[in-house]
């Protein structure tokens, strides 16, 4: 049986801009058994898309090798009560479905109508019989519980909200899950720090680096302002006092995203934090004396801050504990196919390897020669030679100081880049951190980047707790022996903490290597693991995504496959056969406005049409993108157009880093 998990958005449509959802993602289940998942970011490269996860589907049929007939049963991660909400909502904005579908009908209030429409826009006709809804946080427990091969245990779920409702706790076994309690909106924990992280200046899908930054702040500082915050009630109940933090508000500033962080924001992130650990290990603490589970499984954006996650694990609270490594709504897809495949209940989990053995279920880069062909379609502006040990060069290129692109075989599922989709560096010389920022990462020094360590070798490196856990997934963080903090100065954040990565020779052999190799030439077993991307993407998925952020980075070398790649550096001679083209969701305007004098003039700029911002460029510039076709080539374009080649590739190669037009080959 064939069973599909779609979250996320409904919007396909530019001008619609429907905000509802974030994540999309899709995953497909054969009997029961995962095979294929896809993030639609990944595919669409729009971070945290709301978009309907189609491309995604779509790769997820693809990789199976089968069509969207064959599907047998369709779930998505709302109920229908908030189905029908969206419905009407469009039909509220004006935008009748018969319209944005390009179909002869309305939703007529029928939530099963309203995703029918959409999927019989995407893939033809489709048996409306098959569509399923899921709540939502009954997806998070599922997608937690199931893989976690656990006979029983606890399930907590905690976000932002999903069907009107912030988490929940229950208990799960082979017959079922029981909800035990359930989190209002009001109490949400995900809003709260949400709401704390646009106060210190961030925005949405920013709370990881808020969690970052508190190592550097004293919780003690704010701790009675924050404590007024919220009240701890009896039965592991509790209560947010948002209106409270209005009182921060007049001690503290709020940060806006420009202003330099100081250490009141340090201090601030901190207490937020603290109060988040407090009121989760409240919850925690009831419902594991009242059901006496010696199991935990967490999901839900909240299960995301690894920092609780570890403290969790070291607490001895819990005999085992899983957290979904796609805690986001992404994995509420894996969840609302389980549900649709077994019709709610999670079935026997006695093999954790019957549901997920991996996380590398997404694109596959191909066989050797297909990763080849593909380079080589890059001309010039690639150096490529085979490797017979691409394990020990690679290696080899480490241990010099170099910093390099690693793409193998399929990417990754959920947010972490995990040894397929990765950047890897020396873990040792702290000024690594610095350097990796300004190469290609272009982020905020205070955020710690991973450490990844064969299994065997953990120990060596990190104080690893007494309870069982999957550290496989840069889920936790876990303590840096004391007598190895030094040593590992790239990876250890300023508590002398890190996001541990460990990898086994089975789970992934070629990268198990490289780190062993590594480990053969310098005496530490261990790297420095980020996502493959700039600030500007998500974690790159083809070749040809790697490619760009290698030519468009400072990356020192590029391995894929079989294969060790150098670059040459960019210029417009060199560039001449590379097609220009806008990317998608972007677009072309001509606007007038006010200049500095008062006088009315033409402004050429691009927008993208799933946010606000806008980006000036030449005019120049804006001929050449508004005569490219997707045929002609670069050099073609300005020779047509006979425009400046330099000045308007200098300005091209600007975009193309920040990811708002491509230059491929075509």
């Amino acid at each position: 049986m064939l069973v599909l998990g779609i979250s996320g958005g409904f919007d396909q449509i530019d001008a619609a801009k429907i905000k509802i959802g974030h994540d999309s993602a899709a995953v497909l289940l054969r009997n029961g058994n995962v095979v294929a998942a896809f993030e639609e970011e990944r595919l669409n490269r729009i971070k945290h898309t709301n978009k309907f996860a189609a491309n995604a589907i779509r790769a997820c049929l693809d990789a199976a090798g089968v069509r969207f007939g064959d599907v047998d049963r369709i779930a998505f991660n709302i109920s229908d009560e908030t189905a029908l909400g969206v419905a009407v909502l469009q039909l509220m904005q004006g935008v009748p479905l018969s319209t944005l579908f390009e179909l002869d009908r309305k939703v007529d209030m029928d939530p099963r109508a309203f995703l029918h429409a959409i999927l019989e826009r995407e893939f033809g006709s489709v048996d409306a019989r098959r569509i399923r809804f899921v709540k939502h946080h009954l997806t998070h427990a599922l997608s937690a519980f199931s893989p976690s091969g656990f006979d029983q245990a606890l399930v907590v779920t905690m976000d932002g909200e999903g069907d009107s409702e912030a988490g929940c706790v229950a208990t799960a076994d082979a017959s079922g899950i029981r909800v035990k309690a359930v989190t209002s909106v009001a109490n949400s924990l995900g809003i709260l720090y949400l709401n704390l992280t646009h106060f210190l200046g961030f925005k949405f899908h920013d709370e990881f680096k808020v969690m970052g930054l508190a190592p550097y702040g004293d919780p003690a500082v704010y701790r009675n302002l924050f404590k007024r915050a919220y009240s701890l009630r009896p039965n592991g109940a509790y209560e947010i006092h948002n209106e409270q933090l209005l009182a921060l508000a007049r001690q503290v500033e709020p940060r806006h995203r420009s202003q330099p962080i100081e250490q009141r924001h340090k201090d601030v992130a901190a207490s937020l934090q603290e109060t988040l650990e407090t009121i989760v290990f409240h919850v925690l603490r009831h419902h594991q004396s009242v059901t006496k589970m010696q199991n935990l499984c967490l999901a839900g954006g909240v299960a995301h801050n690894c920092t609780l996650n570890g403290k969790i694990l070291r607490s001895g609270l819990f005999s085992n504990v899983y957290v979904q490594p796609a805690s986001h709504d992404a994995g509420c897809a894996l969840g609302a196919a389980l549900w649709a495949s077994s019709e709610g209940a999670p079935g026997p989990s006695t093999s954790r390897a019957r549901v997920l053995p991996h996380l590398y279920l997404g694109s596959d880069i191909g066989d050797a020669e297909q990763v080849r062909g593909t380079l080589q379609r890059w001309g010039s502006l690639l150096s490529v030679r085979s490797s017979e040990s691409v394990a020990n060069d690679a290696a080899a290129l480490l241990a010099q100081g170099r910093v390099i692109g690693w793409v193998q075989g399929r990417a990754e599922f959920g947010p972490r880049a995990l040894g397929n989709r990765s950047i890897l560096a020396d873990p040792r010389p702290p000024e690594n951190k610095e350097i990796i920022n300004a190469m290609v990462k272009k982020r905020e020094g205070f955020r710690p980047f991973a450490p990844v360590v064969p299994v065997e070798r953990a120990r060596d490196y990190f104080e690893i707790p007494a309870a069982g856990a999957d550290l496989g997934h840069m889920t936790y963080v876990l303590n840096v022996r004391e007598d190895q903090r030094a040593t590992l100065g790239a990876v250890t954040h300023v508590d002398g903490t890190a996001r541990v990565q460990t990898v086994t020779r089975d789970s992934n052999r070629r990268f198990w290597e490289v780190i062993e190799a590594f480990g053969r030439l310098t005496g530490v077993s261990v790297l420095l693991n980020t996502s493959f991307n700039n600030n500007a993407e998500p974690i790159v998925d083809s070749i040809d995504d790697a490619v760009v952020c290698f030519l468009t980075t400072k990356l020192n070398a590029l391995v894929v496959g079989d294969f060790v790649v150098e670059k040459a550096e960019l210029s417009h001679e060199q560039c001449q056969a590379l097609v220009p083209s806008l990317c998608k969701y972007t677009r072309l305007e001509r606007v007038k406005r006010l200049d500095a004098q008062g006088k009315l003039s033409e402004i050429a700029q691009l927008a993208n049409t799933y946010d606000s911002r806008t980006i000036a460029v030449s005019v120049e510039l804006w001929r050449l993108l508004d005569a490219a076709d997707g045929q002609r080539s670069l050099g073609q374009l300005v020779a047509a157009l006979d425009l400046n080649a330099e000045r308007v590739f200098q300005e091209l190669v600007e975009l193309w880093a920040i990811r708002v037009i491509t230059l491929m080959p075509l």
